[in-house]
């Protein structure tokens, strides 16, 4: 089988327009949790964007064997939410999604049809997307349990703005170097760049 008449050809594109929206949804998401004034929340949709754009390039260029117009027919999510919370979710719900069902998918298809790296690429994306469905699960229960800037069992919380680094129970509602609010901090363990 050729690579123009190939699934695979077809699944890369898929991919890469899927990682492109991935993307645009969390640079969304981000505007949405700064307006909520939860800047660290903004920061792990901006760095998990990130990661979705250079994913977007990896099957893009995947496709440089067979260029030209490629048409095809997807179903992508669109779910305009306006609150952190449900934003959160959403990313979850997609990211399990690509991680456990679609990638892998498309791996098994890549692999039939002889191209194995392709294939590879695809099983190392949907780990890294687990890896994304896992950290926005942990910040979405942390929200729903009020322990976003809380943990009983005491913490280290890092200020994202200037670095500074507190410890205790609570993150300080202001960062006592930089006067940021309460929404730069983030549990050193759970630190996003």
């Amino acid at each position: 089988m050729t690579f123009e008449q190939s699934q695979t050809r077809e699944n890369l594109m898929r991919a890469f327009a899927g990682e492109c929206m991935a993307r645009g949804r969390y640079d969304y998401a981000a505007q949405a949790a700064d307006k909520e004034k939860l800047y660290a929340v903004g920061r792990l949709f901006r760095f998990t964007a990130a990661q979705e754009r250079e994913h977007a390039e990896l099957f893009y260029t995947r496709l440089a064997p067979a260029p030209g117009l490629l048409a095809i027919q997807a179903d992508y999510p669109a779910r305009p939410e306006a609150r952190v919370p449900a934003l959160l979710n959403f990313a979850v719900e997609n990211e399990t999604n690509e991680s456990a069902a679609i990638y892998p998918r498309f791996a098994a298809v890549a692999q039939a049809e002889g191209f194995p790296d392709v294939a590879r690429l695809f099983e190392r994306v949907a780990a890294i997307e687990k890896t994304h469905g896992d950290r926005f699960a942990r910040f979405a229960q942390w929200m729903r349990d009020g322990l976003l800037f809380h943990d009983d069992a005491g913490a280290v919380w890092v200020c994202l703005n200037c670095g500074h680094v507190a410890s205790g129970a609570d993150a300080p509602l202001q960062c006592p170097v930089c006067r940021h609010a309460q929404g730069f901090f983030v549990r050193q363990a759970a630190m996003i760049l």
